[in-house]
């Protein structure tokens, strides 16, 4: 067993504790990953909290990582220790056959993990879950090759991290769910980390508009970096009016990116009727249902679902570094905030408050 450090989450609701962990080292299939950074995500959060907890506690947070393939096991043929990483919450076997189907990224392997969830982790020779089957606010973790993609190595961990699910979502979700068309019309239900890069998504799709709805006022500045054309507040008034009034009648596209059923409502009711398209990526609370009048489908409105923006983790993801250094995609205005991986609770905190689109929280800060 290697001992790892890593913040655990004891129960619901409390912060994470500093812990010294075991972890089983790699078998098989299996690499070994030090990882270097690790972005914060409001699923983390909602697992912390125990909103939407899928996992049982105590838990390893964290799922948006980057870092280095430190060991492999003798089946492991696609890696090589030294290798640039992305660890996947969704891996890609390249075989199965929604793999195979071209038109999903749900693989096989990912839902019989969801299914029977397998940790590396333990302590005191208990169990200790990981996110998503990662967990990567830890120093190390033991992942399946189909769950990490290799990445360039000229692009920093702190920045390469994002890909990993809030660019993938947002970027994703536009272009592999959606499919926003050239001069086509967008509005952005939240502006974190995930809606500016459904912003940016829309920006590379050539969207002609692309107005985005938050109840915080500095989110309108920070938009138009990443491709914002208008900016609503529901503050001033009807979110949906506002939207409609600016877009002519209702957008082309909507998506909801905060995980709350009524503004999933919202974004439905302002897309246009006769072709609008609602594309939900906010996961809400446990039991929060998402409520739907027959007749707004029948309009010809339609509602879709993405998770991880229906990219493949291991053949698509890891082109988003090369959109970056392209000078297409913005990944720097988007980390606002950088603390060593002992302060993630005030990461968490900072990301609460809005003061922060992503923050990342970094080995290197502490001191390695």
């Amino acid at each position: 067993m290697l001992k790892v450090e890593a913040m655990v989450c004891h129960a619901a609701g409390t912060p994470l504790v500093p812990e010294t962990l075991d972890l089983a080292p790699p078998q098989g299939d299996e690499v070994l990953i030090e990882i270097m950074a690790s972005g914060l995500c409001h699923t983390d959060l909602s697992q912390i909290q125990g909103k939407a907890a899928p996992y049982p506690f105590p838990v390893v947070a964290g799922h948006e990582g980057a870092g280095i393939v430190r060991a492999c096991g003798p089946n492991v043929s696609s890696l090589s220790v030294g290798d640039h990483v992305v660890p996947l919450g969704i891996g890609e076997c390249g075989q199965c056959a929604a793999c195979t189907s071209g038109k999903t990224n749900m693989c096989d392997a990912f839902l019989a993990d969801m299914a029977q969830p397998v940790t590396r982790f333990s302590l005191n020779g208990q169990a200790v879950s990981s996110y998503t089957g990662l967990g990567t606010l830890a120093r190390f973790i033991v992942v399946r090759e189909h769950n990490a993609a290799r990445i360039r190595r000229d692009v920093p961990f702190h920045l390469a991290c994002t890909i990993g699910c809030a660019v993938a979502t947002g970027v994703g979700a536009v272009i592999h769910t959606a499919h926003v068309g050239e001069g086509e019309t967008v509005a952005v239900f939240g502006l974190g980390g995930i809606g500016l890069n459904v912003v940016q998504g829309a920006r590379l799709a050539g969207a002609s508009r692309i107005i985005g709805v938050d109840r915080n006022p500095y989110r309108s500045a920070q938009g138009r970096v990443f491709g914002l054309t208008d900016f609503v507040d529901p503050a001033q008034g009807d979110a949906v009016e506002q939207v409609r009034t600016i877009s002519g009648g209702g957008v082309d596209h909507a998506f909801e990116c905060v995980g709350h059923s009524g503004l999933m409502a919202q974004a439905l009711e302002s897309t246009r009727i006769g072709g609008g398209c609602c594309t939900i990526l906010g996961v809400p609370p446990d039991g929060q249902e998402m409520r739907i009048t027959p007749f707004a489908l029948q309009l010809g409105r339609t509602v879709k679902g993405s998770f991880m923006g229906n990219m493949k983790g291991r053949s698509q993801v890891p082109h988003l570094l090369d959109l970056y250094v392209e000078g297409r995609l913005e990944l720097a205005a988007l980390v606002t905030h950088r603390l060593p991986l002992s302060a993630v609770n005030q990461g968490f905190a900072l990301m609460q408050s809005g003061a922060a689109l992503r923050v990342v929280v970094e080995a290197a800060a502490d001191g390695r």
